[in-house]
């Protein structure tokens, strides 16, 4: 979404031609595309890989612990806090901070780095909140 919406600024501002947008739709594209199979490439549901891509956004993360550990990180995270948030939990405070102490420990326990914590732990929270308003959609 966010690639989409820079290719729409930079032809409104006039940085873009048409031609040049298309171009960019249509690599765009092909990025989804990929995108979307890599979840099924790392043996992951695509909600695990939400987290996955929650966690692995940081560079130092990355450089710091393996593909490998980082996808049980997010194996173990979305199965944390799935276990943890009760229906109406994106409402009440306390559910949200119990599940934020969960996922700031889960990150030590598995050595995420401590300076990106913080950020990783609101992004994950994010994701968990999409997550439970995508299942909200579905279910209605």
């Amino acid at each position: 979404m966010e690639m989409l919406e820079n290719s729409i600024k930079k032809y409104h501002n006039k940085i873009l031609t048409a031609a040049e947008v298309i171009e960019e739709l249509i690599k765009l594209g092909k990025e989804i595309q990929k995108m979307d199979k890599e979840p099924a490439e790392m043996g992951m549901s695509e909600f695990e890989y939400a987290f996955y891509t929650a966690v692995a956004n940081n560079k130092s993360a990355r450089e710091l612990m393996q593909k490998e550990k980082l996808s049980e990180l997010a194996i173990v995270l979305y199965e944390r806090v799935k276990q943890n948030a009760t229906i109406d939990w994106t409402i009440k405070e306390s559910v949200k901070a119990k599940l934020k102490v969960i996922v700031k420990m889960t990150l030590r326990q598995f050595g995420y780095p401590p300076d990106m914590q913080k950020l990783a732990t609101e992004t994950v929270l994010k994701q968990a909140e999409l997550i439970a308003n995508e299942l909200t959609a579905y279910k209605l």
